[in-house]
This record gives structure tokens, sequence and C-alpha cells, in this order.
């Protein structure tokens, strides 16, 4: 799948659609090209083969009939959502599995928009995708655009795209149906509610203050943090080096003490799991998504953290369930993180661990309120500038962004949006 997105694979969008005769000098000289690569080979015929027996032909000609046989083209689109409905084991007629199709496709639209909006927002207009292609989710009319003339290269290159994306999209839907991922979510948030914050709070009840820091000249780390009440910070206005940072905060109850700690409770939506794959070259979310539930604390104090944690294990055994902690990691106090993660950096101090408990695998971030300032503001480890670096550097923006069809070059964008970042952290 990933091979047909390649512009120096075999699949690569040309100015024109791959309908060379056999024995010209185009198709000579595009054989000659993976003649010696045979694991290419085996990868072009694979996907060949899928995408004749997907549009039920046997040659690349007999596509041209589906492309200017609308009632052809309508009986091939019939057949095709029932192959993909069995597929992704969506259960249903032709009308749910096209629901569910329109979904894939929204997903692969956020994954671009989302790109827009942020990490490359000040290109947006370089990236954004051609209308006829946005509005499309019928995956034979997104195939068939490709092998279509009438269409621009940029546009046939974006309709292979979004089918790559909508199968991501679809793996992830069908990952989440056989998980119960939405359930899971639910009942995550009902341990919290009942047994993990005070009962002295309504839920939903907030108590607002600000975390009020200074940071070092060189690389803008916390060298001192405050908590204030919202009345105190009304007094205040940061000058350069400090930050005002916002900070809504429940609290839990231990041996009697009520503690603050700012929460903030996810559930990975589908397009930053397609993203997730992108960058691990990975199409199977079951092994490269393992984040999908997650929570992170910031607390006052490393004390505070220990406390928490204890709080935690408690509450668990309170709701009849056992919890155990894996894959952690503990840098808070010392030593450096250990992230694999390409664009992630060693000097990210966290407390992180995968919590097991009632059915569920939760992803815990856990942070003091200086170690949590540094993850928004440092150099070289603020949050922004990472999901910068781990775009680019995993190849991401150039395979979904090609320079022969964007004409951008992505190296430079890359310093151009760490430096445009920085600057917005720093004086803002």
């Amino acid at each position: 799948m990933f091979t047909a997105m390649l512009q120096d694979g075999p699949f690569a969008v040309g100015d024109t659609p791959p309908f060379a005769h056999p024995f010209s000098r185009e198709a000579k000289e595009w054989s000659r090209a993976i003649r010696e690569d045979q694991l290419m080979k085996t990868k072009y015929r694979a996907i060949r083969n899928q995408i004749f027996d997907f549009l039920g032909v046997s040659t690349f000609d007999e596509i041209l009939s589906l492309i200017y046989d609308k009632e052809l083209r309508e009986k091939t689109t019939t057949s095709a959502y029932r192959l993909l409905g069995n597929m992704f084991g969506i259960q249903g007629n032709i009308e749910v599995i096209d629901r569910h199709l329109q979904d894939y496709a929204r997903t692969a639209d956020d994954v671009m928009n989302s790109l827009r909006a942020k990490v490359l927002a000040p290109y947006s207009s370089h990236i954004e995708t051609t209308n006829e292609i946005e509005t499309m989710h019928d995956p034979v009319g997104l195939l068939l655009v490709f092998f279509d003339e009438r269409f621009h290269r940029k546009a046939r290159f974006e309709a292979k795209r979004k089918l790559v994306l909508m199968n991501l999209a679809g793996s992830i839907d069908q990952r989440e149906r056989e998980t119960h991922i939405e359930q899971k979510f639910a009942d995550f948030l009902s341990f919290l509610n009942e047994f993990v914050w005070s009962p002295s709070l309504k839920i939903g009840d907030l108590e607002i203050c600000y975390l009020y820091s200074r940071h070092n000249a060189e690389d803008f780390s916390c060298t001192d943090v405050s908590v204030l009440s919202e009345e105190e910070a009304l007094k205040i206005t940061p000058v350069r080096g400090e930050k005002l940072t916002l900070a809504k905060r429940r609290r839990f109850n231990d041996q009697g003490c009520e503690i603050p700690t700012y929460v903030t409770i996810r559930k990975k939506p589908p397009a930053a799991k397609v993203l997730k794959l992108l960058r691990k070259n990975e199409k199977n979310p079951a092994t490269a998504v393992d984040d999908e539930l997650g929570l992170m604390a910031v607390l006052n104090s490393v004390s505070d953290v220990k406390r928490f944690l204890r709080h935690l294990t408690k509450s668990a055994v309170r709701a009849d369930s056992f919890m155990t902690l894996e894959d952690i990691s503990d840098t808070l106090t010392r030593g450096e993180y250990g992230g694999s993660a390409t664009g992630s950096s060693a000097k990210t101090p966290m407390l992180k661990f995968f919590a097991r408990l009632g059915g569920m695998r939760v992803e815990f971030i856990i942070h003091t309120n200086r170690s949590y300032l540094n993850y928004i503001y440092q150099r070289d480890v603020a949050h922004d500038e990472y999901e910068v670096k781990r775009i680019f550097d995993t190849g991401v923006a150039e395979f979904l962004f090609p320079s022969d069809i964007y004409h951008l070059n992505m190296e430079k964008i890359r310093s151009i949006q760490l430096a445009r970042f920085r600057k917005q952290i720093e004086e803002y």
C-alpha cells in the first residue's frame, strides 16, 4: 500500500495515466527501472492484482470502459462496496457500508486539514487538496481518477493518497469496533469520576489557577514556578522570560488530604492514529497504536506524584480490579527519557507508564509543574517542536507532499517551522 504512494516507485503519478503500450519506449524504460528489484516487482504485481480484483477487470485498458461508462461503473461500485464491507467486517447493507466509507474519507481529509492547521499552516494554500478530490468518498471513483487523463497530475496523486489514507482509516475503525474502544473510554471516565477524583467537587467542576514561571535565557527551561489564584494572576503582566500558564485542576483525596492536579484525558482521534501509522510505516493499528486511551496529570511536587500513583492503585482495588503498571519510564527526578519515537528529546522529564485495569490498557504521563512547563516551553523539548520534527524527520511530510508535485523544500520548511514555533513560545 505504501509502495503505491512512492513517486520513485512503479505507481508514480506522471503527467499522463499509465496506459503506455507494452512495447513502447515508456514501458521499456519503466520495466528497466524495476528490473533488478525483485521485492519491488513482487509488490507491484500484488498491488496491480488488487486493482484488477477490486474493479473486476483483467487489464489496464479495461479501466477506460469504467471511466466513460456510467452504468458499468455503478455496477462495479456496488460490487466493490460489498468487497470492502466484508474486508473491514462491516455488518449491514450498501447504505451502511457507504456511511462507513464516508467516515473513512472524512478521516483522510482530517489528516490533511490537521497538518494545514498547525505544522504546515503557512503553506496551507500550497498543499490544499483539489476540490473534486476532497468531496469524493467513493473508492472506485477515487481509483478511476488515477487513470483519468482529464484530471491534473496533482489531483490524480491526491486521489491515490486519499485511497491509502482511507484504507488506514478502515483498519483503525475495524480495530476500534473489535476492541470496543468507545465503551472502554466511557468506562475509564466513569472509573475516574467514581473512584479517583474527590467527591467534594462535582463532576466537571474545575478549580482555575495559573502557573507563574521564569525561564532560563539559554534553553528556556523552567527555573522557578509558583501557583497563583485567578485573582493573583490578574495582577501579573509577564515580561520576556516569564510565562503565565492556565491550569484547571481537579482534586483527589489521599488520607484526608485534598491534593490538586491538572488532568487532561484523551482518546486519540482516527486522524491522529492514521498519522501515527504513517510515522511508524505500519499498516496494523494493533501493533503501532498502543496509546488509544491516555491521561496526563500535572502535580505540584514529586511527593504528590507518588501519592497519586498509590491513590490510583488503591482506587482500582476499590473498583474491584487489580492494577498493574507496565513499561515504566521515570525521569522526573533523574536520568534521561529514552524515548524511541523519531523527533522526541532525551531531555524530556516525565513519569510514563501503561496501567492495565478493568479490561483496559491506559497510557499515563505524569508531570510536576516544572517538568510540565518544560514539556510545553523548553527548547528541543517543547511538544510543538516535537510535532514538527516527527512529521518531517519520519518522512511523512515528503510522503504526503512529494516535492515533484508540490514543489516544496521540506528540509527548508522544517527549519522555518521550528523557528516559528520557538518564536511563538518565547514571545507570547
